[in-house]
C-alpha cells in the first residue's frame, strides 16, 4: 500500500506530461476575454477534452501589441504544441501561419481567411489551417445603415478605426463607400493604443459628429468598458460589433456571437486532437447575426427607438 501511494505522484506527472498541449494565441488582453476563453473550453469539453485532465492549454496574450505576435507564435512552435488556436483578429492568424506550416492552426476570427491567403477556400482549406470565421469586418456598411435608422438627423458620423490591422484599410473603404451611398459625412479617427481614445472622442465633438461606428479590433474589445463610458460621457449614439458592448451599457450592436464562434473553435481543436486533418475540415462560417439594443441607454440619450428596429432586434436590454 505504501509503495502504491508513493507511486501515485509519479504516475500523475507521467500522465500530465503525455497530455496534448494546445496553444491559444490572442492579440488582446486576457482580462477582457474571459468569456470567450470559457466558450473555447466548453467546445473542447464537448469534444471530450477537459483542461487539466486530458489536455493542457498554453495561453499567449499580446496585450494589444501586435508586433509581439510573431514571437509569441514562434514560442508556441518551440513548445511543440499539438494545435494552435489563433484568435483576436487577423494579426494573430497571420502570425501563426507565418510561424508554422506543419502544426495545425484553428482560426477563430472575424475576417475572410481566403482573402487573407490563409486557406485555399472555405470548403477545402488545404494546408494546415481551418477554423471558424464570424464575418464581422464585412458588416461595416450594415452597422452604419442601422445607426442611420436610429439617428436619422446625424449627417456627420464618426468612425473609430484601427488601421494597423491587416483588414483595417478594407473596413475603412467599406465605411467610406457606405457613407457616400447614405449621404453621410464620415469623420475618421485612427487609434493605436488605449491612450488615443479620449483625444478621438474630443475630435468627434469638434467635428460635431452625431453618431459613431466603432470598428472591429481586438484593441477595442480589450477596452470595451472605456469605450462605452466615453460614448456615454460624450452623449454620442454608438454601434459596436459585439453584444458584449451592449450588455455593458453600449447603445447598439450588430454582428455574430463571439461565444458560439469560440465554442466551435474548441470543437475544431478537439477534432484535430482526435486525428482530423485541417485540410479536411471546412472553415465554419457564422451565418446568423444578431441585433441588440439597450433601451435604457437609448432613453439616457433622448432617443426613441423606431418600431422597425424594435421588431428586428434579437434582444432588447431594459
Amino acid at each position: 500500500m505504501l509503495g502504491g501511494a508513493a507511486a501515485l505522484p509519479v504516475a500523475a506527472r507521467a500522465q500530465q506530461s503525455t497530455m496534448p498541449v494546445v496553444g491559444f494565441l490572442h492579440a488582446g488582453l486576457s482580462s477582457a476575454h474571459a468569456h470567450v476563453v470559457s466558450a473555447f473550453r466548453q467546445g473542447l469539453k464537448e469534444s471530450g477534452y477537459i483542461e487539466g485532465q486530458n489536455v493542457a492549454i498554453e495561453y499567449r496574450w499580446a496585450n494589444n501589441e501586435n508586433d509581439r505576435l510573431p514571437e509569441l507564435a514562434a514560442d508556441l512552435v518551440r513548445r511543440r504544441v499539438a494545435v494552435i488556436a489563433a484568435a483576436g483578429g487577423a494579426p494573430s492568424a497571420l502570425a501563426a501561419k507565418a510561424a508554422t506550416s506543419t502544426i495545425p492552426i484553428v482560426l477563430v476570427f472575424g475576417s475572410d481567411p481566403v482573402r487573407l491567403g490563409l486557406v485555399d477556400s472555405l470548403s477545402r482549406p488545404g494546408g494546415n489551417v481551418t477554423g471558424v470565421t464570424f464575418v464581422t469586418t464585412e458588416l461595416m456598411a450594415k452597422r452604419l445603415d442601422l445607426l442611420r435608422e436610429l439617428v436619422p438627423h446625424a449627417t456627420t458620423v464618426a468612425y473609430l478605426a484601427d488601421l494597423r490591422s491587416p483588414v483595417g484599410q478594407d473596413m475603412l473603404h467599406d465605411m467610406q463607400a457606405a457613407a457616400t451611398t447614405l449621404k453621410r459625412q464620415l469623420a475618421v479617427m485612427e487609434v493605436r493604443s488605449d491612450l488615443d481614445f479620449e483625444p478621438a472622442f474630443a475630435a468627434f465633438d469638434q467635428r460635431q459628429a452625431g453618431a459613431l461606428v466603432v470598428g472591429a479590433s481586438a484593441l477595442f474589445d480589450s477596452n470595451r468598458n472605456k469605450l462605452v463610458a466615453l460614448a456615454a460621457h460624450h452623449k454620442i449614439p454608438t454601434i459596436y460589433q459585439a453584444r458584449e458592448y451592449v450588455l455593458d451599457g453600449g447603445l447598439m450592436s450588430y454582428g455574430a456571437g463571439y461565444a458560439n464562434a469560440f465554442r466551435l473553435g474548441g470543437l475544431y481543436v478537439g477534432h484535430i486532437l482526435k486525428g482530423a486533418k485541417p485540410a479536411d475540415l471546412p472553415v465554419e462560417e457564422s451565418a446568423r447575426f444578431e441585433l441588440l439594443i439597450n433601451l435604457e441607454t437609448a432613453k439616457s440619450l433622448g432617443l426613441e427607438v423606431p418600431l422597425s428596429l424594435l421588431i428586428r432586434a434579437d434582444e432588447l436590454i431594459e
